[in-house]
């Protein structure tokens, strides 16, 4: 029975299968390398006719994003313990946003909706509302339609919710690096360029602040939403859920971008009202994640069960694995400061054991044998307890 559940959870969920971009009879394929390319050749032209002038600051820029967005990978990489997502596929989430999303999308239609309500509004409008009323639209739509490419490039990978949202934080994560790239960049001209190093600084350190409650919070919640919209062969629909989280994350998005309309102006109300709308998108976020996860945490408790009936697992090791940060930490306080980094070490084997046994479709392969005896090699000088 065990040996069952185990199966039809990694058929369920797709884990461990494999991922390639390469598809050429797949149409997706296609629209993704077009969007792509144009957003890789538009940017080298608006960069390159400015990177002369404003080479320092681009640089920094450059510099200071890239160690900011290697960090903001590893969280979204670790939170994604589960049934882990193919690398290639979430790089490939990862250049959508940060290439197609910006610059074929977003930024075309950004300025053609500013321009017009300028034409059919006015000039005021524009500058108070235009930001709010534009971006939450087309930057997660065009964040979103990567994750929707995504899936139909990956329907054995992308299965559930949880990848929805895992995918929609990557694409974000690229939309906001390159986004505040852009943004430092555009910073340098001020005051005719006399001090371009100041001025980007001053727009990197205000990004870096900020950037961590947006662009990737908002499509990891739209990515989840979509998949919940569509469903797939392991995701039930939910024609309710899914556009709710979709339109929240506009929500959210539209209010971030509206603070400084929405406050009159007064400087302490507009960062008082950002540090409520942060909290509010965090406290969203880590709602969906808990109700994306679960069908992830029962996954892995169904392929790792048949492990602890026969006594390479302890139950305790299994509920730290499909469990949350709390049950981890339990798991590797518990035997004391000496035995915590043996415990650490034990918890990364099983879940390598787990995908080695996901990619074999549950079967019982050399491959999972070696990395078995590896988790046995690790073996806790007293297994009674947890």
């Amino acid at each position: 029975m065990s040996i069952a559940a185990r199966q039809a959870a990694i058929e369920r969920t797709g884990w461990g299968n494999g991922f390639s971009l390469w598809q050429p009879r797949n149409a997706c394929f296609w629209v993704y390398a077009g969007v792509v390319g144009y957003g890789l050749h538009y940017a080298y032209d608006l960069v390159g006719s400015q990177v002369r002038v404003y080479g320092p600051a681009l640089a920094t820029g450059c510099g200071i994003f890239a160690v900011y967005g290697l960090l903001l990978w590893w969280f979204t990489a670790r939170i994604d313990r589960y049934s882990r997502q193919p690398r290639g596929l979430v790089i490939a989430g990862f250049v959508w946003g940060g290439l197609g999303a910006t610059w074929t999308i977003a930024v075309h239609a950004n300025t053609s909706m500013l321009h017009l309500y300028q034409k059919l509004l006015s000039q005021e409008f524009s500058l108070d509302w235009g930001a709010g009323l534009t971006a939450p639209v087309f930057e997660e739509l065009g964040k979103g339609s990567g994750v929707l490419l995504l899936m139909f490039l990956a329907p054995r990978v992308v299965r559930t919710a949880y990848d929805g949202f895992i995918l929609g934080a990557f694409t974000g994560l690229g939309f906001e690096v390159v986004e505040d790239v852009l943004y430092a960049l555009r910073s340098a001209p001020d005051e005719f360029g006399s001090h371009q190093l100041a001025t980007s600084l001053h727009t990197d350190v205000l990004r870096l602040l900020t950037g961590f409650t947006s662009h990737i919070l908002y499509s990891a919640v739209f990515g989840a939403g979509l998949v919940y919209l569509l469903g797939t062969p392991g995701q039930r629909r939910r024609p309710v859920l899914g556009p709710v989280l979709m339109l929240t994350a506009m929500v959210l998005h539209f209010l971030w971008d509206s603070t400084t309309v929405l406050s009159g102006g007064d400087g302490l109300v507009v960062i008082v009202l950002m540090v409520v709308i942060s909290l509010a998108a965090i406290a969203i976020v880590s709602t969906v994640f808990h109700i994306a996860v679960r069908p992830e945490r029962d996954a892995m408790r169904a392929v790792m069960q048949p492990e602890v009936d026969t006594g390479v697992l302890t139950p305790a090791e299994l509920d730290a694995l499909a469990g949350g940060w709390r049950q981890r930490h339990r798991y590797r306080a518990a035997g004391g400061l000496r035995d915590r980094r043996r415990r650490r070490h034990r918890l990364a084997a099983a879940h390598d054991l787990a995908d080695q046994i996901a990619a074999a479709g549950g079967h019982d392969t050399s491959r999972v044998r070696l990395t078995r005896s590896g988790l046995a090699r690790l073996a806790l000088p007293s297994r009674e307890g947890p």
